[in-house]
């Protein structure tokens, strides 16, 4: 039998469960707005932080986190506090399992812990990126064992997020909102929450083409970055120089977006959304032949990059056996301390594998281990320049002094472009 709306008693305006990248941005902004705030996190050490005032997300200060604290927020690792909530945003990671193949596990547990204290009329959303069916062939049955159906008991969306970490610009703010609702009650029950929070709500047909929506953002993006990297590699055999090529095409004022080459790609989207439509796919019996070939190119870079690393070394007339590299910035993106996916861990390996020794610098980065192994750091940026045999620029770190890794280095390998060449620096 289903709840009354007027049975429902509501403490909280939105419970956010998943206290990451995503869902501390959405606290600060509703907080902002005037919204009372739970936040929701099985991890209790990061619960306890929080609620301490330490941040544990770039984006948010330990000040901000203070702040929230002081304007209501709290978190907690109780889902009670769910039943009493009128908007439940989710907001979990969904990473690869060991074999590559796309994990929900955090999703469903999520859904099960709100489908235990959902009340009617609550709103439900799902924020995290998965495969197309997920919101309504997975979570709507989860949720619906709670006794409420959705679209009549509760309503249930789905809106992909579109977190940036370290971007000064684009925010949840000032980012379009891109929202489907299982049916028109439930987008529109979504689209005014979301239109408290954000300047641009983006209404689409259903559940399927938000989901679809976010997959194709970050498969065009891997696609084009193969793209790059591949042309990389063919320009650098061809005695071209790709960063002057690139540059000479972004000059086409339509038809052209440039994209730059690296040393592999990381973070939480691009290494991993496209493998959930490639699920999906394989499902109907099909392939997604562009996206596992990029994944395969971008695969390849950190490969690439340590092939580059030693014959450079060879050309200096060292052997990359007993070498010293090290390496700048072993996050995935500058001026971010998130690991996932970074490329830097498959380049140590490589280098480590072919007798070199390892070491690095990040200051974002306390303790780094490549296969469990640590790798050592060095705080000092100018004594790691003027020891090593090789340094390898692989995240260009605002904290980073460009000009000293340019001058004071033996030997710079620059996988970012953004080092003048010279008879000491090569760019990939």
């Amino acid at each position: 039998m289903e709840m009354a709306p007027d049975e429902r008693v509501v403490e909280w305006d939105l419970a956010v469960v998943g206290l990451g990248y995503v869902g501390m941005p959405m606290v600060r902004e509703a907080v902002r707005n005037g919204m009372r705030v739970v936040g929701l996190d099985i991890d209790a050490g990061l619960v306890n932080h929080l609620n301490a005032g330490v941040s544990h997300v770039d984006d948010i200060s330990d000040g901000e986190v203070a702040t929230l604290l002081a304007q209501g927020f709290r978190a907690t690792s109780d889902p009670s506090v769910l039943a009493a909530a009128d908007t439940v945003v989710i907001c979990v990671p969904t990473p690869l399992d060991e074999d590559r193949r796309p994990d929900l596990g955090a999703v469903t547990g999520a859904a099960e812990m709100v489908a235990d204290q959902l009340r009617a009329d609550t709103l439900v959303v799902l924020e995290s990126t998965t495969w197309p069916g997920t919101t309504e062939e997975v979570v709507r049955p989860l949720l619906e064992k709670s006794g409420l159906s959705a679209g009549t008991g509760f309503y249930l969306a789905y809106s992909p997020e579109r977190i940036d970490p370290g971007n000064p610009v684009y925010d949840l703010r000032n980012t379009p909102k891109i929202v489907g609702g299982l049916t028109g009650a439930c987008l529109d029950r979504a689209m005014a929450f979301y239109g408290k929070l954000v300047e641009q709500v983006v209404p689409v047909r259903g559940t399927r083409e938000a989901e679809m929506a976010k997959l194709l953002e970050n498969t065009y993006r891997q696609v084009n970055i193969a793209l790059v990297n591949e042309i990389a590699i063919l320009c650098d055999e061809l005695s071209i120089d790709v960063w002057d090529t690139i540059s000479a095409a972004a000059t086409k004022p339509f038809g052209y977006q440039p994209f730059r080459p690296g040393p592999g790609v990381g973070g939480h989207c691009i290494p991993v959304d496209p493998s959930y439509l490639s699920h999906r796919v394989r499902r109907l019996g099909h392939q997604f032949q562009f996206a596992e070939l990029a994944q395969q190119v971008n695969d390849r870079m950190p490969a690439y990059v340590a092939e580059r690393a030693a014959r450079l070394l060879h050309r200096n007339g060292r052997c990359a056996n007993g070498a010293s590299v090290v390496l700048l910035g072993v996050s995935y993106k500058p001026d971010i301390a998130d690991r996932r996916e970074s490329p830097a861990e498959p380049l140590a390996r490589r280098l480590r594998a072919a007798g070199a020794r390892v070491t690095y610098v990040d200051p974002l980065i306390d303790d780094w281990s490549a296969d469990g192994v640590p790798v050592p750091r060095t705080h000092d940026l100018e004594e790691a320049l003027v020891t090593a045999d090789l340094v390898i620029l692989l995240q260009p770190h605002r904290s980073f002094d460009l000009s000293l890794v340019a001058t004071r280095s033996t030997m710079v390998l620059d996988t970012r472009g953004v080092l003048p060449p010279s008879a000491t620096v090569e760019r990939l």
